[in-house]
């Protein structure tokens, strides 16, 4: 099949969709983030991509924690209205019951079925966002989204993100086993 060439842009793979969390003015803060991935093994760390004027972005750089949140389909439209009201002006902390863990101003939301509590450890300013590297301290998923002492995928359906289309969509099937299913092939 022919191949189109499309202008460069951001937005050219589906995205993970996260609530970073953190306290700004001892108030739990949160806003949705697709600039979001895991960069380091051991020890395990994410990259957030964030413009730094954001209020959540304030609580991490004072803080030096934050809170990575994976939300599913069925808290979406909540995690859209945290994009589209800025902190500054509408109090987040109502929007989601939330809980701490071992950090200090890394608030978590009780119904994201996993979420994970980071300590600030690098940042690098980019022209438009700077990422915030952090370090996963400890990661908390509901008894229930476990499969064998792992976290159940499908059970706790992640969001992704799509554009242009601005699209919201669920997890897929599983397709295959990962480092098992290419033993066979033969180019």
């Amino acid at each position: 099949m022919k191949k189109i060439r499309l202008d460069p842009g951001p937005f050219v793979l589906p995205m993970p969709v996260a609530l970073i969390g953190a306290m700004v003015d001892d108030a739990p803060n949160f806003m949705p983030a697709a600039f979001v991935g895991i960069v380091n093994y051991e020890p395990v760390v994410v990259a957030c991509g964030l413009n730094p004027r954001h209020h959540t972005a304030t609580g991490i750089s004072s803080n030096g924690t934050f809170s990575v949140n994976l939300p599913g389909a069925d808290i979406v439209e909540a995690t859209d209205w945290c994009g589209l009201h800025s902190g500054r002006q509408a109090d987040k902390g109502d929007v989601f019951e939330t809980f701490s863990g071992r950090l200090e101003y890394a608030p978590m939301i009780k119904a994201c079925r996993l979420a994970a509590e980071c300590r600030l450890v690098k940042t690098v300013e980019f022209p438009a966002d700077t990422v915030y590297f952090g370090e996963v301290a400890n990661v908390y998923v509901d008894e229930a989204a476990l499969k064998d002492g792992a976290p159940d995928w499908p059970v706790i359906a992640p969001l992704l993100f799509t554009f242009p289309d601005k699209g919201y969509w669920k997890l897929g099937d599983r397709v295959a086993q990962a480092w098992s299913v290419g033993k066979g092939y033969r180019p």
